[in-house]
C-alpha cells in the first residue's frame, strides 16, 4: 500500500473545505452535506470524518480558515499608520467587494443564520465578529485622537454601528435588494467621502 504523505494529508483537508465552501456558497446551508461536499471534493465521505470528525467540525474548520485570512488582512489595514482613516475606509468596502465575490460573505451570513439555533456555530461566529469588532473599535479610538470627539459615541458604540452597516449591507445584498433605487454599496462608499471631507476640515483648524 502506498504512504501518505503529510502533504497529500494536507492537500485533502484543502479540497474539502474548498469543497465545502463550494457548496454552502451555492446550495446554502440546508444543501450542505457530507455526501454533497465529499461529491465535489471527488473523495470518500470517511475523508470528512477522518479531518473534521463530523459535519459540523467541517463547517467550523472552514469558517476558521476564511475568518483568519480576513482578520489579518484587516489587521494590516488598520494599523497602516501611513493611511487615512478615509483610506482605510475605502480599502474596506473594496475588500468587501471582494468577500461578495469569494464567497466570504455567503458563508458568514448563511453561519450567522445556522447560529441562532446551533451553539457551537453561534460561538464561532459571536468570536469572529468580536475581533473585528475590536478592530473596529481601534479604528474609532485613532479618529477621536486624530480628530476630536466622536459626539455621542464611544470608539465601541461606535465600531458596533459601523459592524451593524456592513452586515446588515452584505444581508441586504445577497438577497437581491441592492438596485439603482437602492445603492447599498455606494452608501457605505459616501460615508468614506464624509470622513474625507472632516479629515480635510480637522487638518485645516
Amino acid at each position: 500500500m502506498a504512504r501518505v504523505t503529510a502533504q497529500q494529508v494536507e492537500q485533502t483537508k484543502h479540497d474539502l473545505l474548498e469543497a465545502a465552501r463550494f457548496v454552502l456558497t451555492t446550495e446554502g446551508f440546508a444543501g450542505l452535506s457530507t455526501r454533497r461536499v465529499a461529491d465535489a471534493a471527488k473523495t470518500q465521505m470517511s475523508q470528512i470524518q477522518y479531518h473534521f470528525g463530523s459535519k459540523e467540525g467541517m463547517i467550523l474548520a472552514l469558517f476558521q480558515h476564511l475568518d483568519a485570512g480576513l482578520i489579518q488582512r484587516q489587521s494590516l489595514i488598520f494599523d497602516n499608520p501611513d493611511l487615512s482613516i478615509s483610506e482605510k475606509w475605502s480599502l474596506a468596502c473594496d475588500y468587501l467587494d471582494k468577500d461578495l465575490d469569494d464567497g466570504y460573505v455567503c458563508v458568514l451570513q448563511e453561519l450567522i443564520a445556522a447560529g441562532w439555533s446551533n451553539d457551537n456555530i453561534g460561538t464561532a461566529v459571536r468570536s469572529a465578529l468580536g475581533k473585528w469588532h475590536s478592530l473596529l473599535s481601534g479604528l474609532a479610538r485613532e479618529a477621536a485622537e486624530k480628530h476630536g470627539t466622536l459626539g455621542p459615541f464611544t470608539p465601541a458604540s461606535l465600531a458596533a454601528l459601523i459592524a451593524c452597516a456592513f452586515i446588515g449591507a452584505e444581508a441586504l445584498i445577497l438577497v437581491g435588494y441592492e438596485d439603482r433605487s437602492r445603492p447599498v454599496r455606494e452608501a457605505l462608499r459616501q460615508v468614506g467621502h464624509l470622513i474625507a471631507l472632516l479629515e480635510g476640515q480637522s487638518n485645516k483648524e
